[in-house]
């Protein structure tokens, strides 16, 4: 984290200067805004967050509910979206309250006494090395703290304005072409209309989205006919993984799905209950909180379960569902027509909590859209960039409804014994295997985006083996040359909307004239091809928009800052500060070596660009000027004043 910049100022660092205009909210709802935002669900918060960043873009979240929410019903935070987290700066808070969910132990029918269960295995819940952060559990209601605080903290001083219902949206024409009516909810209120315009609209309302209706678009799948029951419990028991994440499968209660939750003592159960008729509604089954208990309890024998108090319990039925299209555009109007209106989370796709996935995919669409919206509304790129948020979500979002239907059959399934392979139902073991197999999914790292405007081709993957183009950027470790810090490279990216390029260094000397490394910065600095000079307005700091950082293989005390490349040192803010955290060594201590982690070509180096959301976009060689120039050009569009060619150190 970087401050003091444009001046000395004592106080809380996450608190930005406030935009102008931006402690007038409490005046009531604008005639217009850039966007609004339906819904205060995880999706609405990640995307107000990461656009309430942008002093220039005019941004209302609304929600039908009369205040935050206080107790979530999603809990599972992957590891991924702690790498999402890291990037908003609230990663350690969460890490401080979570549950770490470090392994998973699995429970079938005892073989000697059947009506009994016994523990069958016990394995690392993620597998070694996918991420630096661990898969944890914490209260949905504490993420959405803290992207509150983030968002009371931007420099818009943006806060939800709650008891707000969207009863009307009509998409026109014009600056402003989404018209919008909200209602009051509140008593005090109850019934007033508001009528505003917004360049575009986000609905992250919920599976039962209002926004979606309007569309005229639906959510279209199937059920298990599978009843399921959920609890949060404080409970006495001789269980003795209670404390584990388990899945527990018996011969006549069904199956169980047990997380520990935060703070040491309530725990989350997940019980299988009857299934449902064709066409049934687990509503209208009445099951009652006692009837759970009673359900949990046969799966648990001969263990004990004495629930002493229930924080929050519901039923439901399993299903996965999905629509066609995340956004406002018909599929045959693609070519003439420009999206202005979007749906992510819920609104857009729904399934079993059983993977842990929905709020973490939810998160993943927002902040997948937030940039593009960033980019179009400050005119860095053509609208048309918009197209790519349903193309590439939607494509996701089936992957893991596919996923989550295989899952959540198998925990569903009658039990048949691995001696018996013919006959119908699953084998506990395979079960566990296909945990194993598929943790990728779980720890929210299983996203590939395929080739497209965004995603480049493999032709120089071999450069960079452990970067996967598409994937997301997997960071590792490495030390800041500038003042000898350990730290993961990823962790210096934050959720500003900026791009990202890391120059691997090939084996020669950085410091050398006509250094490969030397080379690029001079092309990026001065060239007016370059992505830096053409996408960079006159008087904006020169990494506003393309964040150039370089990784050399030397020992970080053998080299000499003075003498590396002025584009690694930059002059920035109204002093003209230079910026001595763009330049990083491998880690040359055991087995932390970055070139070796992420199979970076030793003899060649490479550079690897990494989107505003952590994806991995393009992985090209050090001298692949014209390649990283057309890949900016096919979408962005150049300022009419560029920024001026950098003077030397």
């Amino acid at each position: 984290m970087q401050f003091h910049l444009n001046g000395f100022h004592t106080g809380d660092p996450d608190l930005a200067q406030p935009a102008p205009g931006a402690e007038s909210q409490d005046s009531g709802m604008p005639e217009t805004v850039d966007v609004l935002i339906v819904g205060c669900g995880p999706a609405g918060l990640t995307l107000a967050a990461q656009l309430a960043a942008f002093p220039d873009i005019s941004v209302r979240i609304v929600e039908q509910k009369d205040g935050p929410l206080q107790l979530g019903q999603a809990d599972g935070i992957a590891c991924r979206t702690m790498e999402m987290f890291n990037a908003f700066g609230f990663a350690e808070r969460v890490l401080r309250e979570a549950y770490w969910v470090s392994e998973t132990a699995f429970w079938k029918p005892d073989t000697e006494a059947p009506g009994n269960i016994a523990r069958s295995g016990r394995v690392d819940d993620v597998e070694e090395g996918l991420s630096e952060f661990p898969h944890v559990i914490l209260n949905q209601a504490r993420v959405h703290d803290f992207y509150l605080d983030i968002m009371r903290k931007s420099p818009n001083r943006l806060v939800p304005d709650y008891s707000r219902r969207l009863s009307g949206m009509e998409i026109g024409e014009g600056d402003y072409p989404v018209a919008v009516t909200l209602e009051h909810t509140d008593p005090a209120h109850e019934g007033q209309l508001k009528t505003l315009r917004a360049r575009y609209v986000v609905g992250c309302d919920g599976a039962r989205s209002a926004v979606r209706g309007f569309l005229g678009r639906e959510l279209r799948g199937d059920s298990a006919n599978q009843a399921w029951g959920v609890m949060d419990v404080l409970a006495v028991t001789d269980f003795p993984d209670i404390r584990l994440k388990n899945v527990i499968q018996s011969t006549e209660g069904g199956s169980i799905v047990l997380i520990p939750r935060e703070g040491g003592y309530l725990v989350r159960i997940y019980v299988e209950l009857d299934e449902l008729g064709q066409d049934e509604r687990v509503r209208s089954r009445n099951i009652t909180l006692e009837e759970l208990i009673a359900a949990a309890q046969k799966v648990f024998r001969p263990y004990s379960l004495d629930v002493k108090e229930v924080a929050w319990w519901s039923v439901y039925e399993i299903g996965q569902r999905l629509t066609d299209k995340f956004d406002d555009v018909p599929a045959a109007e693609l070519d003439t027509r420009l999206p202005h209106v979007f749906i992510a989370g819920d609104a857009c796709h729904t399934h079993s909590p059983k993977a842990g996935q929905g709020m973490n995919v939810s998160m993943q669409d927002t902040f997948n859209l937030g940039w593009k919206l960033a980019h179009v509304l400050r005119g860095q790129a053509k609208p048309e960039l918009l197209h790519s948020y349903s193309d590439e979500r939607q494509a996701i979002a089936k992957n893991l409804i596919d996923f989550d239907r295989e899952w959540a059959k198998m925990l569903s399934a009658p039990l048949r014994s691995s001696d018996e392979p013919e006959a119908p139902g699953v084998d506990p073991e395979e079960v566990q295997r296909y945990f194993v197999q598929h943790g990728r999914y779980t720890a929210g790292t299983a996203t590939v985006y395929a080739p497209s405007l965004l995603t480049g081709t493999s032709e120089h993957q071999g450069l960079a083996e452990g970067f996967v183009i598409g994937t997301r950027f997997h960071s590792a470790p490495a030390i800041r040359l500038g003042d000898a810090k350990p730290m993961h490279l990823g962790h210096a990216a934050e959720a500003d909307g900026r791009w990202r390029l890391y120059a691997f260094a090939d084996a020669g000397d950085p410091m050398a004239v006509g250094s490969a490394v030397g080379k690029l910065c001079d092309w990026l600095a001065d060239d007016p091809a370059s992505p830096v000079v053409k996408y960079t307005a006159e008087g904006a700091d020169i990494d506003s928009i393309l964040d150039v950082r370089a990784v050399f293989q030397q020992n970080h005390r053998d080299l000499r800052l003075q003498d590396m490349p002025t584009l690694l040192l930059p002059a920035k803010g109204r002093h003209g500060l230079r910026d001595y955290e763009k330049m990083f060594c491998a880690d040359l201590s055991g087995g932390r070596d970055i070139f070796d982690l992420r199979g970076i070509d030793r003899a060649k180096g490479c550079m690897v660009l990494v989107r505003p959301d952590q994806y991995v976009a393009q992985v090209l060689p050090l001298d692949g000027y014209g390649a990283l120039a057309a890949y900016f050009d096919a979408f962005m569009l150049p300022v009419a004043a560029p920024v001026k060619a950098m003077e030397p150190a």
